[in-house]
C-alpha cells in the first residue's frame, strides 16, 4: 500500500457508497480509487501512474472521467458527510466561507470543444455586444478590413473558449477559483468552480445552495447556524439572502460601506454588527484550503476540463470527513 491510499477499515466505508458496473462489482476497484488519489496527491501526468502498484493508467483515467461525469466524487462526499451527521459529528453551527485561486498549467488549456458547443461559441461571440468600439472602423488596427475582423473575431473565440473552461487571465497568467465552505473542524462542505478574476461575492449563494446534509431521518439539512466571512462578502444582497434564511451574519463590514452608511443618515440603514467571538474561528476555510492544497494536483491545476478538475476537489473532501470519523 502506498503512502496515502486508503486503509481497509476506510476503504470498507468508501466501497458500498461507489456505483457497480453494467456487469456487476467492478474487479480492482479500490485500487484505481486509490490510483485517483495518488494522481491529484503527486500532481503527476496520467501517463506516469505507476503500473505495479495501480494498473494500467488508461483504465484508471476512463473510470476517472466517467465518475467526473456522472458527479460520483460529489455523491461519495455528501455520502460521506451523511455518514458522520449519521454518528451525530457534522457541525453546521457555523460555516466560513472563502475562495482560493490556483494556476493553471498551459496543459490545462486548449479544451476540447464538441461540434453544438463550438458552434454555439462562434455564434456568442458574433452576437457580443461592443465587439466593435465606438470610432474605430475595421482597419484601425494596422490590417486590412477582412484581415482586421477575423483578427477581432478570433479574440472574441478565445475569451469565450477560456469562459468555457473555467480559466481566467490575471496578472499571474491563467487561473481558477474555487469558491468552497467548511465546518468549524475543517471540513469541506461544497465547492464552486470559477473563472479566476471572478469576484468573490457573486459566488456567495451559489457556495450555500451547495450545502447539502442528509439525516437518517426527514429532510437533508441545508441552513447552518451562522456564516463567517470576510469583508470581501460584505454587500446589501449577501446580507439580505442570509436574513431571509434565517441565519445569522458574520461577516465585517467595509471601511467605504461604513462611511457611506453614516453619510446618508437614517436612511443609510442601522449599523452592522458581528459575532466577534465567531469572527474569531473564520480561518476554518483557510485551514481547510491548505489541506487540501497538499494535494499538489489541485494546489495547481492541470486538467484541461473544469469538471475533471472539480471532481478531483472531492475526493480529498471525502477524506478528510473520513479520517475525521470517531467510532460510532
Amino acid at each position: 500500500m502506498a503512502r496515502g491510499d486508503l486503509t481497509d477499515e476506510e476503504w470498507s466505508l468508501v466501497e458500498p457508497r461507489l456505483p457497480l458496473g453494467e456487469r456487476g462489482p467492478i474487479p480492482d476497484l479500490g485500487q484505481q480509487f486509490n490510483a485517483v488519489m495518488w494522481r491529484f496527491r503527486a500532481g503527476s501526468p496520467w501517463r506516469d501512474l505507476p503500473a505495479a502498484e495501480y494498473g494500467p493508467w488508461s483504465a484508471v483515467y476512463d473510470r476517472f472521467r466517467s465518475w467526473a461525469v456522472s458527479g460520483v466524487f460529489e455523491q461519495l462526499m455528501q455520502a460521506v458527510i451523511a455518514e458522520a451527521a449519521a454518528r451525530g459529528q457534522a457541525d453546521l453551527d457555523l460555516v466560513s466561507v472563502d475562495s482560493t485561486t490556483a494556476r493553471a498549467h498551459y496543459h490545462a488549456a486548449g479544451v476540447a470543444l464538441d461540434g453544438e458547443l463550438a458552434a454555439a461559441l462562434g455564434k456568442a461571440a458574433e452576437q457580443e455586444k461592443g465587439a466593435t468600439p465606438k470610432g474605430q472602423n475595421a482597419g484601425a488596427d494596422g490590417l486590412g478590413d477582412g484581415e482586421g475582423i477575423a483578427r477581432r473575431r478570433l479574440r472574441r473565440g478565445h475569451r469565450f473558449r477560456l469562459k468555457v473552461a473555467k480559466l481566467g487571465r490575471s496578472r499571474g497568467g491563467l487561473t481558477s477559483k474555487v469558491h468552497l465552505s467548511a465546518d468549524r473542524r475543517c471540513r469541506p462542505l461544497s465547492f464552486v468552480l470559477t473563472p479566476g478574476q471572478a469576484g468573490d461575492s457573486p459566488h456567495f449563494r451559489a457556495v450555500l445552495e451547495r450545502i447539502r446534509i442528509r439525516l437518517p431521518v426527514g429532510r437533508p439539512r441545508t441552513r447552518p447556524g451562522a456564516v463567517a466571512a470576510d469583508k470581501a462578502y460584505s454587500s446589501r444582497g449577501n446580507r439580505a439572502c442570509l436574513r431571509q434564511r434565517r441565519v445569522k451574519a458574520v461577516i465585517p463590514e467595509k471601511v467605504d460601506q461604513a462611511a457611506n452608511r453614516k453619510r446618508r443618515g437614517s436612511r443609510g440603514g442601522r449599523p452592522v454588527r458581528h459575532d466577534l467571538d465567531l469572527s474569531k474561528e473564520r480561518n476554518t476555510v483557510e485551514r481547510c484550503v491548505n489541506r487540501i492544497k497538499e494535494w499538489r494536483g489541485l494546489a495547481f491545476r492541470f486538467d484541461n476540463t473544469p469538471d475533471s478538475y472539480l471532481a478531483g476537489l472531492h475526493p480529498p473532501g471525502a477524506v478528510l470527513w473520513l479520517r475525521s470519523l470517531r467510532p460510532a
